[in-house]
């Protein structure tokens, strides 16, 4: 699953050979209508402003946006890049459990999104400067994502990069051999989610940092937030599986300069292997260095995993 998808076969090409005509509009165009999409740009890498959100409908089973390693996606630091939620009626109602689908599946892969902004986006709670998600299923291969941002306070507003609210079923976010840099957000510096598990593999989270202060539930006199300078996880049967990864040089105000887990019902779970955190800096709280961590039991670090200040 965690291989990229066989592209070779495209449902719609962004763009008839030039730079000039890999826009916005057709960018938002072809994920409105969903399938394979690939990018034909010219052989130089292009970076495309975006003037709008691109947003998945939720009639489309599967959406799968591949840039083959040249093409960025930009918000311009003025607008979210991508947007899916199964519970969003302009999006189109599919069941009547919206929050609980497997469909529709965004698949991000050898793309960079840069500069994505979701500050002052309240619906769904705000977050997810990148990459905003609710229900369904994402899946994230082979891509970069660098200086995105979402609400600098808040206690539970997060994900500079991506943010995701209730996976379906125990499905978990996919994440594969990507990178995550110079993020700020509230909390959740790179990621942040509720109610959802992620499987994060050979990636890198490097130099993100959260900005709000006060924690969650914020203390009296604070706007809240300052948790997680990576990535901030809350619900309640939770898990996060990180394998293969390099966490350095977060920053979190509050609690987990790598890391903040919270599962509710103290039922959730965590596994990192053959992972290196080191100068994460917690200014306020962590349970181990660089994280912050409440479950059904302490986090299990096997296979070389070394944590440092």
């Amino acid at each position: 699953e965690g291989r990229p998808v066989d592209t070779s076969r495209p449902t719609r090409v962004v763009g008839t050979g030039r730079a000039a005509s890999c826009t916005s509009a057709a960018v938002v165009k072809a994920v409105a209508a969903g399938g394979i999409i690939t990018f034909d740009c010219g052989p130089a890498p292009v970076t495309i402003r975006m003037t709008a959100t691109a947003k998945v409908r939720n009639t489309n089973a599967r959406t799968v946006l591949d840039g083959a390693g040249r093409v960025t996606l930009s918000g311009g630091g003025a607008r979210r890049i991508l947007y899916q939620n199964t519970c969003d009626g302009a999006q189109g109602w599919t069941t009547a459990h919206c929050q609980d689908q497997l469909t529709p599946s965004l698949v991000v892969q050898n793309l960079t999104l840069a500069d994505g902004n979701s500050t002052g986006q309240t619906a769904e709670g705000g977050g997810g400067g990148a990459i905003f998600v609710r229900g369904g299923k994402l899946t994230v291969i082979n891509s970069r994502f660098t200086g995105n941002r979402c609400d600098p306070t808040g206690p539970d507003v997060g994900g500079a990069a991506i943010r995701v609210l209730h996976e379906s079923r125990s499905y978990a976010v996919l994440i594969v051999g990507s990178s995550f840099t110079g993020g700020r957000c509230s909390n959740g510096g790179a990621l942040s989610s509720i109610g959802t598990s992620w499987i994060l593999v050979n990636s890198i989270f490097r130099g993100n940092v959260v900005t709000g202060r006060g924690a969650n539930p914020a203390r009296a006199g604070t706007p809240g937030g300052g948790s997680g300078g990576a990535i901030y996880l809350d619900g309640n049967t939770i898990r996060l599986d990180l394998r293969g990864s390099l966490l350095e040089d977060n920053t979190a105000p509050e609690g987990g300069g790598a890391l903040f887990f919270v599962s509710n019902d103290r039922t959730g779970t965590a596994t990192l292997a053959a992972c290196t955190l080191r100068r994460n800096v917690s200014k306020g709280f962590e349970t181990l260095p660089g994280i912050f961590f409440l479950g059904a039991r302490p986090p299990s670090l096997t296979a070389g995993t070394t944590l440092t200040r």
